[in-house]
């Protein structure tokens, strides 16, 4: 290969469409002109011997070559600016500026409140905007466009390495009935569980869930009453019925209904959900953004002690 041809700008365009996938959002976050970072382009394919990004519907698409040689770029990149740029402290005490958060249901139940009290007490000029998140790959969409600046959630299928994450909460499955359920006396078998009717969570709409692969694997199958997008409606139909759920412990501690219902660990071995704190590796060392994750990983830690 003949490296006469690359310069710094050449991997900075590279870094910026592998984060973008779009021509004139890459132009815009480098702040050049679209032809600009089309010649860039130009210049990177000969001078690799791929064409490292396809058209289509969806965006720019990387091959394999542009796959293999992001994360390499992204931290040659960052080890630079590191050593060439000295950033300034953020200070969020004086601080005035709008922070976007992907929020899930469930997160925004656990985190929230404490998220809130604290922000109040030590960044009074932060304010959050919230955007709710539908399905676990809606995330990277959101990442990817620049509309929120992190994300609390389930881990996405497939980020390509540009989505960074850190593990935040954790949570366990329990088994709910009503307080008066005959089961509630007796006990929680798997025979008993699978002769009850079943209320499934999928905020993607799907009708088959952690708990159906479980039972898969053992060539069981359990039948379905009920199917909602939201985990906190579930506490209060249980209580009103004689149906059952599997939902995460919090959940069902906290609430409204919670002293109607009998909690019992699942008749079967569920997996511990993980929720990740999430954000684009384009924002990876900006110094606000730093802070706002370490901050939210601070508030988890307290409000799940």
């Amino acid at each position: 290969m003949d490296f006469h041809g690359i310069d710094l700008n050449l991997l900075v365009a590279f870094d910026a469409l592998m984060s973008e996938r779009n021509v004139t959002r890459a132009a815009t976050q480098v702040g050049v002109s679209q032809p600009a970072m089309s010649a860039a382009l130009s210049r990177l394919r000969t001078l690799l011997g791929d064409p490292l990004f396809l058209r289509s519907a969806d965006g720019l698409l990387p091959t394999q070559r542009a796959r293999d040689l992001a994360e390499p770029v992204a931290q040659a990149l960052r080890q630079i600016e590191a050593a060439m740029v000295e950033k300034p402290a953020f200070d969020a005490t004086s601080a005035t500026l709008t922070f976007n958060l992907g929020l899930p249901d469930y997160p925004s139940f656990v985190l929230l409140p404490t998220l809130l009290q604290a922000l109040q007490a030590q960044a009074p000029g932060i304010t959050l905007n919230v955007h709710d998140v539908k399905g676990r790959d809606a995330t990277v969409d959101l990442l990817d466009a620049g509309v929120i600046d992190a994300a609390v959630g389930v881990p996405p299928t497939n980020t390509d390495g540009r989505i960074k994450a850190r593990p935040l909460l954790r949570d366990e499955f329990v088994t709910v009935v009503a307080s008066d359920h005959p089961a509630a006396q007796h006990g929680m078998d798997l025979d008993t569980y699978l002769s009850l009717p079943h209320v499934l969570v999928s905020p993607e709409g799907h009708l088959y869930g952690v708990v159906d692969q479980a039972l898969a694997q053992q060539g069981r199958q359990r039948k379905l009453a009920l199917t909602l997008p939201h985990m906190f409606a579930v506490p209060a139909v249980i209580a009103q019925t004689r149906m059952t759920a599997t939902i995460l412990k919090r959940v069902a501690l906290h609430a409204q209904a919670s002293h109607q219902l009998a909690l019992f660990p699942p008749p079967l071995a569920l997996p511990e959900i993980v929720f990740d704190l999430m954000w684009h590796r384009r924002s990876d060392t900006h110094p606000a953004q730093s802070w706002l994750r370490e901050f939210i990983a601070t508030q988890a830690a307290t409000s799940c002690a």
